[in-house]
């Protein structure tokens, strides 16, 4: 299989481009834009995106558009409610997208010494340039080593029991979808940077994800592809949130910590 997501030098490179983009999602783009501005003004660093979108791998009605804003101060509450607006506007607006999600942070903590393998890295890899001046440029390079797996996804046991409790409140379809497809997409993650340095290379898609972690764990190769099934394909059904949180979540989130250690604990939303 080969070892992708590397410049010449082994570095990860950053993935996406508005140049990307395919023509179903130019419209939410642009008006993703447009709204962002007006909706901050000058309290608005800058702002990317990211997932599938500006990797130009999206399917409309079925994909989310996924945005990451920083703010020049710590966002506030009139911040973080003007996000929930804006997403809520965004995907109402725009049948081409399966729902919107903001992060919201303020430039120093994107910025920081602590976040520098997780928020940071994810930033300077993940995230794609649509306004003001890229902060990614204050960054590093990364490679796909321990450090970079255990910092940007080495909380997985601190997780699930939040998955949990989520799941206990959940009592709509559209709610066992969400948390299925978060709690999948957040597996298949995990379980492909557990053997990301092993593999020596670097990818976003979920089904190549699954396919590199069955390599290293055969006996746990089904329920990885299921998983990444179930992220590009939700479903309602709250035993496969189940089998998630109690059975193959567990087993990663301790196989993690014994092969690259616990995340240093902050704050912050998931990811």
């Amino acid at each position: 299989m080969e070892r992708k997501g590397l410049d010449a030098d082994g570095y990860i490179e950053r993935e996406g481009s508005l140049g990307r983009v395919q023509g179903e999602f130019a419209g939410v783009v642009a008006a993703a834009r447009e709204r962002i501005a007006q909706a901050y003004g000058a309290r608005l660093h800058s702002a990317y995106l990211y997932g599938s979108v500006p990797r130009g791998s999206a399917r409309p009605g079925r994909s989310d558009l996924d945005l990451l804003l920083a703010l020049h101060r710590a966002p506030t509450g009139e911040d973080r409610d003007a996000a929930e607006v804006l997403a809520d506007g965004l995907d109402e607006d725009f049948a081409q997208i399966d729902g919107a999600g903001i992060l919201l942070y303020g430039k120093e903590t994107l910025l920081s010494e602590e976040e520098r393998h997780d928020l940071g890295w994810f930033l300077a890899c993940l995230c794609t340039p649509l306004l003001g001046a890229d902060l990614a440029e204050h960054l590093p390079r990364y490679r796909p080593d321990s450090l970079l797996a255990r910092e940007s996804n080495g909380d997985l046991a601190r997780l699930l029991p939040r998955v949990r409790a989520r799941a206990g409140e959940a009592s709509t379809p559209r709610e066992y979808r969400r948390l299925n497809r978060g709690t999948a997409r957040h597996l298949v993650r995990t379980g492909f940077t557990l053997v990301m340095p092993l593999w020596g290379g670097w990818t976003s898609d979920l089904a190549e994800s699954a396919a590199v972690f069955g390599r290293y764990y055969p006996q746990r190769a089904a329920q990885m592809r299921a998983a990444a099934r179930v992220a590009l394909d939700p479903v309602a059904d709250p035993e496969v949130l189940r089998g998630f949180t109690e059975d193959l979540g567990p087993w990663l989130a301790a196989e993690y910590e014994a092969r690259h250690g616990v995340k240093s604990p902050r704050g912050g939303p998931w990811r």
